[in-house]
């Protein structure tokens, strides 16, 4: 069964609609929700429960740097702010919410939390404060299991989910440097390629009963430098997104 949410009612439309071709009208149900208020989370946990009865995975996936590419300095109050209460904020409330309910359910539940970039503690220049926000998911990600297993909560684990670089509007956007556009072409897939990936790995942990915390990477180290080797050395993936000066 598939639950989509957005902050925009026509874009909620738009994808249950194209979803309702692909499973039909009776898996399919979507609504509205802005993660940066706690009434409009819980009212996403009431709707869950009352098309769904439960939930086994929880995917916090909302996420922006205010489709602003510049310096910190540069960067208005109204940009900060967005990137801010979206991806530190909506990331709070969701993991609480998501945890008050699953903790209830006798089945527990499993939560995963998107990193990003800036996740690795690796400078973002550009967008500053979207890499200080997903620096910030991996470290809350660490204190919720400690939370949990400090309240010998048993059924309840918060993960982590790194797909990489995926060819968004709010990642091609970015696409406005030499350097991006370069880094973009080598490491960039398609959402469907990342989604093939990462999809089959998040379901088969509740399959399995696993209950342990796990980091599941689609963009390993190994296969970023694979293909920046295979750049420099063969020319590989030139253009494939964007081109290159």
């Amino acid at each position: 069964m598939q639950s989509t949410l957005s902050s925009t009612a026509e874009r909620v439309e738009s994808v249950r609609n194209d979803l309702k071709k692909e499973f039909g009208e009776q898996h399919v149900w979507g609504t509205v929700c802005d993660v940066r208020e706690g009434k409009d989370v819980k009212a996403l946990v009431d709707f869950a429960r009352d098309k769904l009865e439960y939930i086994d995975i929880w995917i916090n996936n909302a996420g922006s740097n205010a489709y602003s590419y510049k310096p910190l300095v540069e960067t208005s109050d109204e940009a900060l702010i967005e990137v801010i209460t979206t991806n530190t904020l909506g990331l709070m409330l969701c993991c609480r919410e998501a945890i008050n309910m699953m903790w209830n359910q006798p089945r527990g539940g499993h939560i995963f939390n998107i990193d990003g970039a800036g996740s690795d503690g690796r400078p973002t220049p550009r967008f500053a404060a979207y890499g200080a926000t997903k620096r910030s998911v991996v470290h809350l990600t660490k204190s919720l299991q400690a939370e949990l297993q400090m309240n010998e909560v048993n059924n309840v684990v918060v993960h982590n989910l790194s797909p990489g670089m995926v060819t968004t509007d709010l990642l091609m956007s970015g696409a406005t440097t030499k350097q991006a556009k370069f880094f973009i072409n080598i490491l960039a897939e398609t959402p469907d390629v990342v989604a093939d990936y990462l999809v089959p790995n998040i379901r088969e942990i509740p399959t399995n009963q696993s209950m342990k915390p796990t980091y599941i990477r689609f963009l390993t180290g190994l296969k970023a430098y694979s293909r920046i080797f295979s750049r420099i050395a063969f020319g590989a993936r030139r253009n494939k997104y964007v081109a290159e000066d």
